[in-house]
């Protein structure tokens, strides 16, 4: 079974999704933060494709996958890392990158490494849902990729409900209206009561702004999951190389 839909069949509250980029610090990290993130308990890893033009992304993130192509990041590097691991993690990968990118490589090609690597679910913010159901729908199922899609304070009720239906991975609730990576939270709580209130069927995660254990709890008021990106890749970069005792103390202070 895919490994996402096992994770939500047996567990489906106070998720912690922590996000990497991969080739962040240097182009041969990513393995071991997966290791370290999964030792840690991590509940989901989404791991970062660096891509030169992040729309959602803010500075910190953008600043990463900057750094991370001039490692020398790739996706064909990228999929033989995770080929690599793929033995040892038992979280769900799920990768976070552009439709751009994506199509550029080849869709099926594409996610014929995912599934060969080991990765369970992809989130493409730009790619429309409506795109992936008349488009794409039968190749992701052929490679048991599920799909998560995002909505916004700014997503109307119509349009959120049919997200809830299109998404076979997780329902990706993004927290205000900005670009990822604030150092404070700055939920639209209104907006985020109202997505409660709708009932969603699939599971669903808030992200951005999120960095504390308070930001979390705050969080799993709302929904299944907390996600954090910005705020960990923070850590790695205060870490200087000792990723492994930063890594477990930055997870230990949010649980």
């Amino acid at each position: 079974m895919n490994k996402l839909a096992q994770l939500f069949g047996q567990k489906n509250n106070r998720l912690l999704t922590i996000y990497t980029t991969a080739g962040y610090p240097n182009l041969s990290d990513t393995p071991f933060v997966l290791r370290e993130l999964d030792k840690n308990k991590v509940d989901i890893i989404e791991v970062g494709i660096p891509y030169s033009d992040p729309l959602a992304d803010g500075p910190t993130i953008q600043a990463t996958s900057e750094k991370a192509l001039a490692n020398g990041m790739t996706l064909n590097i990228l999929f033989e890392q995770l080929k690599d691991v793929k033995d040892e993690i038992s979280a769900p990968i799920v990768l976070m990158g552009y439709y751009n990118q994506v199509m550029t490589f080849g869709l099926e090609k594409f996610l014929q490494h995912c599934k060969e690597s080991g990765v369970s679910g992809l989130i493409l913010p730009d790619m429309p849902y409506e795109i992936y159901l008349t488009q794409h729908k039968e190749l992701f199922e052929k490679y048991d990729q599920n799909v998560t899609f995002l909505i916004t304070p700014l997503t109307t009720e119509k349009r959120v409900k049919e997200i809830n239906d299109a998404t076979s991975g997780f329902v990706y609730i993004v927290s205000s209206s900005a670009t990822t990576g604030a150092t404070t939270s700055n939920y639209n709580e209104d907006f985020l009561s109202n997505i409660k209130n709708l009932g969603l069927t699939k599971p669903h995660q808030i992200g951005f702004g999120i960095s504390t254990k308070q930001d979390v709890e705050k969080a799993w008021e709302f929904a299944n999951g907390a996600i954090i990106g910005s705020a960990f890749l923070r850590v790695l970069e205060k870490a200087e190389g000792n990723y492994s005792e930063a890594i477990k103390n930055y997870i230990s202070s949010l649980r």
